[in-house]
């Protein structure tokens, strides 16, 4: 057999080679994939530990290394040299600790020049991506486009500082990435409470609820989110995907689900133009729970296009430069 079988291979994101963070400086790579199974920080229903794994393995195709997207015919991984790191080493239970583990990885890889690409775990997991990409580019020197149904911006989650419910307030407050800096696309239902709405407008937050979308337009919405995005000599932005931005109908594999999302199709379109055009430092995306996902695990299916769709849009930019 000429090609490796998807069956009898390793695990690794569409079969790219695998290789330790340590020894990524020799081996030349342009963006990295990594993994943080980390759920301690939900709420509601756990089991995106198993996420990173799922979204891997939610892949009809050859474990090749091989795709050339139809639209496009780029075939990003002719582009991009492009290595699975694995996943972090986290201790189960312990949230603090995990997400410090994960900064220190995401600092590493920003350090070598590669982009890192995080398949999660719970939303929580985006403060320790957001922390280790400002301590290799700088506070304030990015900005973050946040896919949600939820803003993630709560004081606290069950008294604690950190959880899936907290991570944006964490990165406006340390610094890393100010609120003018940030764009939430997708917002909708009925949390949060008007306090911390107040607190998001006098950030400066820029939130784009499903109302406005559904009223204006994705195409239009996503016009004011490249131009704040490229206000201020930013060097770039953070793409964050909480896979519930997608209606539960086309995405249930998820721990808080929120009827009336986008479409499978708009998140695919909406990932790949930001990242055309705008620098991408790095992306997320996560909340995506096994346990909880439709028959033919549709919700990991869904993740693993979208980080196809960020890594295409990557490689349009780079070859239209």
């Amino acid at each position: 057999m000429s090609e490796p079988y998807r069956f009898a291979s390793f695990a690794s994101f569409c079969g790219v080679p695998s290789a330790r963070i340590a020894d990524l400086p020799a081996s030349g790579a342009d963006v990295v994939i990594i993994g943080a199974p980390i759920d301690w920080g939900a709420t509601y229903r756990s089991g995106a530990r198993f996420g990173p794994k799922a979204i891997r393995e939610a892949d009809y195709l050859g474990a090749d290394a091989h795709r050339p997207h139809l639209p496009t015919g780029i075939d990003p991984f002719s582009v991009f040299a492009v290595v699975d790191a694995g996943d972090v080493a986290v201790a189960p239970g312990y949230l603090e600790l995990g997400l410090e583990t994960l900064a220190d990885s995401v600092a590493e890889i920003a350090a070598t020049g590669a982009i890192p690409i995080v398949l999660g775990g719970d939303h929580s997991v985006t403060f320790a991506n957001g922390t280790g990409l400002a301590r290799v580019h700088g506070d304030g020197s990015f900005g973050l486009v946040h896919f949600d149904a939820h803003a993630d911006t709560a004081e606290t989650s069950v008294g604690q500082l950190h959880g899936h419910g907290t991570p944006m307030r964490r990165l406006i407050e340390s610094g890393a990435v100010p609120g003018s800096r940030f764009v939430q696309i997708g917002l909708r239902g009925y949390w949060p409470d008007p306090d911390v709405v107040e607190w998001m407008a006098g950030q400066r937050m820029k939130t784009y609820l499903m109302s406005e979308i559904t009223q204006r337009g994705l195409a239009a919405v996503v016009d004011n989110a490249v131009a704040s995005c490229s206000e201020g000599g930013t060097k770039g932005i953070f793409i964050s995907v909480d896979i519930d931005v997608v209606d539960p109908g086309m995405a249930p594999g998820t721990g808080t689900p929120e009827p009336g999302g986008l479409t499978s199709r708009e998140l695919l379109d909406t990932v790949r133009r930001l990242a055309r055009e705008l620098p991408v430092l790095g992306a997320d995306v996560v909340e995506v729970s096994p346990p909880c996902d439709g028959p033919g695990q549709i919700t990991a299916f869904l993740a693993n296009r979208v980080v196809l769709e960020i890594l295409n849009g990557m490689a349009e930019r780079k070859l239209d430069a």
